[in-house]
């Protein structure tokens, strides 16, 4: 085996290869990411005796982690799919109990198996990909096929005469009777089925095998039936009677057997990239928590370790800015974290020793000691990131319905062909057999899925593409079709119903004194502050034009405010423990102050040389759209059930205000969760909207997660529906628009079984005993046609239906 330590100086010498010189500026390339940064300003990092530069915290720690990864190119997997062996299971997004330990086909319906949790680094969609290359082959291909087939009704020329004055130099057998142009056809359809339809051939095949019919056993025998009687006719035209063909035409369905197929293909790349989506959430989740950790020994020196080696009752130490890596309890020291992955809420919490502190978390100004409680799995982040993947994978009773339905479906129709088969095989006119064949496939052709296949998708299409131009992303079917069905709104509070962002909404002066001097004041104290409420008091003075003075003799009080002296007087801005601890008495103003708390505002007291000079109230303003979207939901019917970790104060004040129909306070991540889960329980169609990280779990379990487009991506990738612009009123349009596309696409199913009632029993030959009809398979091909163009005719309303 090769010495590691070769490799490493085999990555970076010479060193023209990762450092150069540009204009007396050193340059070199990051090893984990591969970009270029410049080297006196780079983080950087000293390994084996080689420094190497780094674009950022994130790539440093990656490679503190696992340097030979990075220096050593063998050690480098260029497959990211995972190897077979790993511990991870696989299941069906059809079928959630399969599971497996490899990746491979669902043994139910051929689907390929995805990770039950997906790893924590984007992985290739193998399935996705094979399906988008499949689709634009198809789509090159079946286009001129085509204009073949229907130029004549919409071209200037003659495509088939083209066809044969080019090839005409090449007559065809005798026995073909067929044209040149007709062989092209064949030509461009052939891969088409054979090679972009295969995979739905083959789950058809398999669902047949398993005898669990679905919309791919339509699908493969609708396909096959086209393809293999086009192919037949093309070589053994002889065998044909004269009575199925249109003058000299061959009866050749290629183009039915490749359109079929294209759209067959775009839905399942629109499908796959809905799923796709849905592992990005999770990912999104994983990547919140930092690669490393500082770990504290005993001796009191420190070492930095992944985080898969932090154990139960390790000492770790958490630096300004960095992540906490897992959950614990502060031992020593004190700051301010940043908790709003998990609560949501925009204020940090104090933390001093013996307070909890939860991994992925952000500490903020302190440095502190903390012992390591909860690791692995066993974090509150894993926890969300396991309930996030079980919500994906749960499915809607609809669907199971669907299945049925379509199983049903297709067993009637291959006992209808089978018994055309018969009867005319036995007692229908000769040649028999010939005949018998041909009325079986004709049955089979005009019951083929496409517009049952299209009924559905193509009004979703225009529906998400109507929901798009109003502001509202849909990102799957499911969605559209339930939002007409939800009762239940569970809204989170801050960025959702409120602006997300702290303003000061009331300022008061006692005594004489000016708001301005009050104001300005408490923004000069506040000036290097980051906290949230201190910002809101910046900007206010900045927008009301108030100067701030110089501060002398500045110094914070933990949990209670901060105090300084300012043009001469002692200047103190804080809560009623801070006014308590320096003997100022705030009851006179009390009942003022209690109105501002159950108007939902945070109160900060003012006071200038011990003498309580004024108040301040700061609030998260409820945002402008909010109160005419809680109209217009709950005049559809829906109530809407506020949650939120913010405290019950300001809580029900928000609710009380917007007339909410339901509130609960002081919520976590699995609250939330489990709310959602109680609302559905007790029968409701439940929609949850949210912008925090801290919502993703319930997001991923209501019927339908609505996420703000001005929330976390995290949310967006959880939710099923986004709200671009963050206005809750898009609720209300996606429910209206819910309606009027399930309207649409019961008409379409309308339209797509009554061409398959009045055609079916035609085509098998009902009418010939009486009035001497046979349906051939060209008239049988242009009925699908037909059945398929009013499907999309009616869908393209709603481009213009009221929402």
């Amino acid at each position: 085996m090769s010495d590691p330590h070769t490799h490493a100086h085999a990555r970076v010498e010479p060193v023209d290869e990762h450092a150069v010189a540009t204009q007396g500026v050193s340059e070199a390339l990051d090893p984990v990411c591969g970009m270029k940064v410049t080297t006196d300003s780079a983080n950087h990092l000293t390994h084996r005796d080689q420094t190497y530069y780094f674009c950022s915290i994130k790539c440093l720690g990656a490679f503190q982690a696992e340097p030979d990864r990075y220096l050593d190119p063998t050690k480098k997997k260029n497959s990211r799919v995972r190897e077979p062996g790993s511990g991870v299971i696989y299941t069906c997004p059809m079928h959630p109990q399969i599971r497996a330990s490899a990746p491979g086909a669902c043994p139910i319906c051929g689907m390929a198996l995805e990770p039950v949790t997906p790893a924590a680094t984007e992985e290739r969609n193998v399935e996705l990909e094979s399906m988008t290359r499949r689709f634009w082959v198809s789509l090159a291909l079946s286009i001129p096929l085509l204009l073949m087939t229907m130029g004549k009704m919409v071209l200037p020329f003659d495509i088939d005469a083209g066809l044969e004055h080019l090839f005409g130099a090449w007559p065809l057998p005798h026995w073909m009777q067929a044209s040149w142009a007709q062989c092209v056809q064949a030509l461009l359809a052939t891969p088409v089925v054979l090679w972009a339809g295969w995979p739905f051939l083959q789950r058809g095949w398999k669902s047949f095998v398993t005898r669990r019919l679905n919309m791919f056993s339509l699908i493969g025998l609708g396909v096959a039936a086209a393809y293999a009687f086009s192919v037949f006719a093309l070589f053994f035209p002889g065998t044909l009677p004269q009575a199925f063909r249109s003058g000299n035409e061959l009866p050749l369905y290629f183009e039915a057997a490749a359109v079929i197929v294209t759209l067959v293909l775009l839905g399942q790349v629109l499908e796959l990239r809905a799923r796709s989506r849905t592992s990005s959430a999770i990912r999104d989740l994983l990547q919140l928590a930092p690669h490393t950790a500082v770990r504290v020994r005993p001796d009191g020196t420190e070492d930095i370790v992944r985080l898969e080696d932090v154990t139960v009752g390790d000492t770790l130490r958490v630096k300004p800015g960095s992540k906490i890596p897992v959950d614990g309890v502060v031992v020593d020291g004190r700051s301010s974290v940043d908790e709003s992955m998990i609560t949501g809420e925009p204020i940090p919490a104090e933390k001093v020793a013996g307070s909890k502190v939860t991994g992925a978390t952000v500490n903020q100004t302190g440095t502190f000691l903390m012992r390591a409680e909860k690791v692995g799995s066993d974090t509150l982040l894993a926890r969300i990131v396991q309930m996030v993947a079980e919500a994906g994978r749960s499915r809607a009773p609809i669907q199971k319905l669907a299945d049925q339905v379509s199983g049903w479906f297709v067993l009637a129709v291959i006992g209808l062909a089978a018994a055309s088969f018969v009867v005319w095989a036995v007692a229908g006119p000769a040649p028999a057999l010939a005949n018998a064949l041909v009325v079986a496939i004709s049955v089979l052709i005009i019951a083929c899925p496409c517009a049952l296949g299209l009924a559905t998708p193509v009004s979703i299409i225009v529906g998400v593409g109507r929901g798009a131009g109003e502001g509202v992303l849909i990102k799957d079917a499911e969605a559209l079709e339930l939002m007409e069905k939800v009762d239940t709104v569970v809204v989170d509070k801050t960025g959702t119903l409120t602006e997300g962002k702290p303003r000061v909404q009331t300022v008061v002066a006692l005594d004489g004194r000016s708001g301005s001097q009050v104001l300005g004041y408490a923004a000069s104290l506040e000036g290097a502050s980051e906290h949230p409420l201190a910002q809101a008091i910046i900007t206010h003075a900045k927008e009301a034009g108030t100067g701030t003075k110089r501060v002398e003799d500045f110094d914070s009080v933990p949990g209670k405010g901060v105090t300084g002296k300012i043009e001469g007087h002692v200047v103190s801005l804080g809560n009623v423990r801070l006014m308590e601890e320096m003997k100022i008495n705030c009851s006179s103003i009390e009942e003022n102050t209690d109105e501002l708390r159950d108007a939902g505002q945070t109160v900060m007291y003012v006071a200038i040389d011990s003498e309580l000079a004024g108040y301040i109230g700061v609030a998260d303003p409820v945002k402008g759209t909010t109160p005419d979207a809680v109209r217009l939901l709950k005049a559809s019917g829906v109530r809407i059930v506020m949650l939120t970790g913010d405290n019950p104060v300001t809580a029900n004040a928000v609710a009380k205000a917007l007339a909410l129909d339901g509130v609960r306070a002081g919520v976590l991540p699995e609250d939330k969760y489990k709310h959602v889960q109680e609302l559905q329980a007790q029968g409701h169609v439940v929609a949850m909207a949210g912008d925090g990280v801290n919502d993703a779990p319930a997001l991923a379990q209501a019927n339908v997660g609505i996420a703000m487009g001005t929330g976390t991506d995290v949310a967006m990738n959880s939710a099923r529906v986004v709200l671009v612009k963050g206005d809750l009123r898009g609720i209300a349009r996606a429910r209206a628009l819910s309606v009027a596309t399930m309207k649409n696409i019961r008409q379409n199913l309308f339209f797509a079984f009554a061409y398959n009632a009045v055609g079916i029993p035609v085509a098998a030959g009902v009418l010939y005993p009486w009035l001497g009809i046979v349906l051939s398979p060209i008239i049988a091909s242009a009925a699908m046609a037909l059945s398929s163009v009013s499907v999309i005719g009616n869908a393209l309303r709603l481009r213009t239906a009221r929402t």
